[in-house]
């Protein structure tokens, strides 16, 4: 695909984004969730081979289709690694995902009810890397605690400046200013946020466009105007710790936004698995998301 067809199929295309993302921190659980423990590696390339095996696996399974995954969201050295001799941007691409980088190095500690992003160092030769191999837009995650106004307009500053790094080097932005969900005042964060949102999207350039990965709000609809934006290519939602089906739950109440799960989306897959059995049940986690992202119904449990 090339750079418009890439957008065509992001802004429009029927399905949602897996997120493949996961970084130093949170790869020992991610491993231990399929089954791999910490005794099973020594030093740090041997935990991010271990990763990068599921990662292949998962990228190669006949349930990974361009058909209802439309993109996916690669940790650094997920883009640089390689499937069958392959860049994984490039094999992505053969699929039909379309390709994205997760650029944020961690987070700040909390001040005034947020973690900002750290620094990143490095980030023009970065995104001139992943530019050159075929990813189309990048994340960078955030997240909110309290609703503090003076945090939450600090998130998002943050987060706009650097999508606009982002835009001049070619890329489109995926800003990630997370909500926490067991915050005692989240749907307060929900709102707060929303309107820092639409103050930052009026203040763009006409014919700017970037993307918006949140966390699913407490009052259904609650980013409509978001969603309904023209500076919004497309508005994603991260499961946020919520299992599948309550994430698919919350996620069909909510119309416009399709989803960008991690955990809710690989929370079933085990090592162990035989082809067969992984392919099944990484098919049947697509098919769920898949429904709530683009038809907005669940499952009726039998």
């Amino acid at each position: 695909m090339d750079h418009a067809e890439q957008t065509r199929k992001i802004a429009a295309g029927k399905g949602f984004i897996a997120a493949l993302d996961q970084s130093g921190g949170s790869t020992p659980k991610a491993l231990k969730g399929y089954g791999i423990d910490a005794d099973a590696w020594s030093t740090d390339d041997q935990m991010f081979g271990l990763i990068h095996a599921m990662r292949v696996r998962i990228i190669k399974s006949r349930a990974f289709t361009g058909d209802k995954v439309i993109a996916a969201i690669l940790f650094e050295r997920t883009m640089d690694g390689l499937v069958d001799g392959e860049p994984v941007p490039a094999a992505l691409d053969a699929k039909g995902v379309v390709p994205f980088l997760k650029i944020d190095k961690g987070l700040e500690d909390q001040a005034d009810g947020v973690q900002l992003m750290k620094p990143i160092p490095g980030l023009a030769d970065l995104l001139a890397r992943a530019k050159g191999l075929g990813v189309f837009g990048t994340k960078e995650r955030s997240v909110i605690h309290s609703a503090n106004p003076i945090g939450i307009a600090s998130v998002v500053a943050q987060q706009f400046a650097l999508a606009q790094e982002v835009l001049s080097a070619g890329l489109m932005p995926i800003i990630e200013p997370e909500v926490n969900i067991t915050s005692a005042t989240r749907a307060q964060c929900d709102a707060i946020l929303r309107d820092e949102i639409l103050n930052s999207l009026n203040a763009l350039p006409p014919g700017i466009r970037v993307m918006l990965k949140l966390s699913l709000p407490v009052v259904p609809g609650l980013f409509d105007p978001l969603v309904a934006h023209p500076a919004v290519l497309r508005v994603v939602a991260l499961s946020g710790g919520f299992a599948r089906a309550e994430a698919c739950v919350q996620l069909a109440e909510n119309a416009g936004i399709i989803a960008s799960f991690s955990r809710a989306l690989l929370d079933d897959l085990r090592v162990t698995m035989t082809d067969a059995e992984f392919d099944a049940s990484l098919g049947q986690a697509i098919d769920e998301i898949y429904t709530a992202s683009t038809e907005k119904t669940v499952p009726v449990a039998a």
